[in-house]
């Protein structure tokens, strides 16, 4: 047998018991699935010793390929990362259980009671890089909200993966569950990828979370659907009613607190009947904080330190301390830039007008749009959700932070009392 195929048969059965044992955690009450997360945070906890040395393993091989200073570092598991994992875990246990709940439970003209009713999605597939730290993250989401995962993440990562998926299976084992509910693909050939994507009989849905190349090649390659986002290109408009005392420091937060995270600033708009006045001001704030500035000719006009952008820096994800600038004339012309340049991830408004606000929040397409708050606040545990698996800029079936309730589906119920369709 060759080794595609040996991959091939490898990959279609941890897909087949995946599929397995996902019926079997349908049954699961709120009740044990938040006790088998605390004794997987302290199964965690027990097994430091043995995760961190396997992630040595990891860190060693990683210096040895040339891995920059910052790849490393998302990829150690020190002690911190792991009490966060381990805190993770426990956080979860204390979410609201979607699974089971009714929604909309009404009586039609003949009777029937016709409600919608969470269900898990079954079997999910995450494909990721880098952090292992995601491996747990994934996994205690998804068996909260009832799902078994397939976990795929970096070659870099693979000893620190299969790790820390040992130790949860382990947990599993000991309560008398299917483990399969929790893998990790043990193949770290890119010949995987290929094969898993290709399981749409068993798997319900991947998730990619990586670089756009990363996320574009599984969407040209997956048979099964992907909830994905390519890019964070988010902007702020500061509209000529904002508060500038406000817009300030919301703009210095979403530009600089994290410059290399899909949430941060990547653009910013200013209304033309401020910018005189205002634009001298962030310019300045901004540029001691180390942030270059690409602007339009007329931003450049009032600030000359800005440099001209060009054509190819208006929509591009930085991930790092750039910014572009430019003067609108208008609220529909900043919502028209942001249509033409963002990636439908966060777009912000600051402004005082109430009829400015709700026409923003009412017609900008993104999967977080606010009002006099910084970008950097469209992430899962910020807005209320507990706990993320990523954020889709698709609108099938989730836009925004994905939670737990994110990772079911709703079925119809209906309760009848003998009823037949005439």
């Amino acid at each position: 047998m060759s080794q595609n195929q040996d991959i091939d048969k490898a990959i279609r059965l941890m897909a087949q018991k995946a599929k397995k044992a996902a019926r079997t955690l349908i049954s699961l009450s709120t009740e044990t699935k938040n006790s088998l997360l605390r004794q997987m945070a302290a199964a965690l906890e027990e097994n430091q010793p043995f995760i961190q040395q396997e992630n040595q393993k990891d860190l060693v091989a990683g210096q040895k390929k040339g891995l920059s200073a910052a790849m490393l570092d998302r990829l150690e598991l020190s002690d911190k990362v792991m009490a966060g994992m381990i805190g993770g875990l426990l956080e979860v246990a204390t979410l609201p259980d979607p699974v089971g709940e009714v929604l909309g439970l009404t009586k039609r003209p003949n009777g029937l009671m016709v409600g919608r009713m969470r269900v898990p999605l079954g079997v999910i597939g995450m494909i990721y890089e880098s952090r292992p730290n995601v491996t747990v993250d994934a996994a205690a989401l998804c068996l909260k909200a009832g799902n078994a995962i397939i976990l795929r993440g970096g070659s870099e990562a693979i000893h620190s993966n299969l790790a820390l998926a040992e130790v949860l299976q382990g947990v599993l084992v000991a309560r008398g569950l299917d483990p399969a509910a929790i893998q990790v693909v043990p193949i770290t050939d890119r010949a995987a990828v290929t094969v898993l994507l290709a399981q749409e009989e068993f798997i319900d849905l991947i998730i990619p979370r990586g670089g756009e190349g990363l996320i574009r090649s599984v969407c040209e390659l997956s048979r099964i659907p992907v909830l994905k986002h390519y890019k964070g290109v988010c902007h702020i408009f500061v509209d000529k009613s904002g508060d500038l005392e406000q817009a300030t420091p919301i703009i210095m937060n979403s530009k600089t607190q994290r410059p290399g995270v899909c949430n941060a600033l990547e653009g910013l708009l200013i209304h033309r009947e401020i910018a005189a006045g205002y634009l001298p001001i962030i310019a300045k704030e901004l540029g001691q904080a180390g942030v270059e500035l690409r602007g339009c000719l007329e931003s450049v006009a009032l600030v000359p330190s800005i440099t001209p952008a060009q054509a190819s820096d208006w929509g591009t994800e930085f991930l790092d301390l750039i910014l572009c600038v430019k003067v609108v004339g208008s609220l529909d012309e900043a919502m028209t830039y942001m249509a033409e340049y963002g990636s439908q991830h966060t777009e912000v408004i600051i402004t005082e007008d109430y009829s400015h606000a709700q026409r923003f929040l009412a017609e900008v397409d993104a999967s977080t749009v606010m009002v006099n708050a910084s970008t950097r606040f469209n992430d899962g545990g910020q807005l209320g959700l507990g706990a993320e698996i990523g954020i889709s800029t698709t609108k099938l079936h989730a836009y925004g932070p994905m939670g737990l309730e994110e990772l079911t589906a709703k079925k119809f119920i209906v309760y009848g009392a003998g009823q037949v369709r005439s």
